[in-house]
């Protein structure tokens, strides 16, 4: 069967790996079978710098994540969720598509189980597999007229208060036009992919993937009348930060800035979009049964 990818990059879940704990054998262990695999399909296989380092596996080529964009055709991401969104900012600008080998809980994006990756892969190599093209969020933090914070998200935006204090102010815009000022613990913008996670948490919808919009959800508002909406991801949405202390803004909850009163929050659409492959007859609607225990209900 002839490989339809020739460079493929692996990368796994870092914390895991480190520590020299059963967390850390688990995870060279599995790498290191994934390697074998794709090496024995004719793949030339690199290790993302960090994984390499972690895990201490040795005799592959390893390059660092703008290397891998710009020469590798496949990733494999062997880890959780979290570990495919730390990725996923990073290669969509260079258009590189991801799978995801499942190794944490959840895994709404890392969906392929780790024991099934060989007979799952083989066709995925083969050129037989589903693309699933994910929506990126470009935010800004603005102060005084200054961009003083700048980063891509794949789930959400979270601006919230501090952990001691009380209800944070703000005033929400889109595209200009003054939306509501609210108070609140806070406010999710969250993409599709976001909506299943703090989004809904919190009580906002699902975003089927192919819709091109924001779910904005408040989080313990003081009016119950503010409810999640769904808005144009073609929007610019605007958070104003009006009063509250300890006020923090959260991108895919990897980035974190301090607000000041004053500052404003601007969110975009991205130019770049992340690239996911599923198998063959892959369904949206299959994960959600699978990762919510639909249907599991008994007499």
């Amino acid at each position: 069967m002839k490989a339809h990818f020739h460079h493929v990059a692996l990368i796994g879940k870092y914390h895991a790996a480190s520590g020299g704990g059963s967390g850390a054998g688990s995870s060279r262990a599995a790498l290191e079978e994934i390697a074998h695999f794709l090496t024995a399909k004719g793949c030339e296989v690199y290790l993302e710098r960090e994984t390499a380092n972690q895990t201490g596996i040795a005799g592959y080529t390893d390059l660092d994540v703008t290397a891998i964009g710009e020469q590798c055709d496949l990733v494999l991401v062997v880890g959780g969720d979290g570990t495919m969104l730390g990725i996923g900012r990073q290669l969509a600008r260079y258009g590189v598509p991801l799978i995801g080998i499942n190794q944490g809980r959840l895994g709404f994006i890392t969906d392929i189980p780790l024991g099934d990756f060989a007979s799952t892969l083989t066709p995925m190599l083969a050129g037989r597999f589903e693309e699933d093209q994910r929506t990126l969020m470009h935010a800004r933090v603005m102060r005084d007229g200054h961009c003083v914070f700048d980063a891509l998200a794949m789930n959400d935006v979270v601006v919230n208060r501090g952990a001691t204090s009380g209800m944070v102010e703000l005033r929400i815009e889109v595209d200009g036009h003054f939306v509501a000022t609210q108070r609140a613990d806070g406010l999710i913008i969250a993409s599709p992919t976001g909506s299943t996670a703090y989004a809904l948490s919190a009580g906002g919808p699902m975003l089927h993937p192919s819709i091109p919009g924001w779910v904005l959800v408040p989080i313990a508002p003081h009016t119950l009348s503010n409810r999640p909406i769904v808005l144009s991801d073609s929007a610019e949405i605007a958070i104003e930060v009006v009063s509250g202390r300890d006020v923090s803004a959260n991108f895919d909850m990897q980035s974190l800035a301090s607000l000041l009163h004053g500052d404003r929050i601007i969110v975009r659409r991205s130019q770049h979009r992340a690239r996911f492959l599923h198998p063959q007859g892959w369904s949206y609607f299959d994960t959600l049964r699978k990762k919510l225990h639909w249907n599991e209900g008994g007499t």
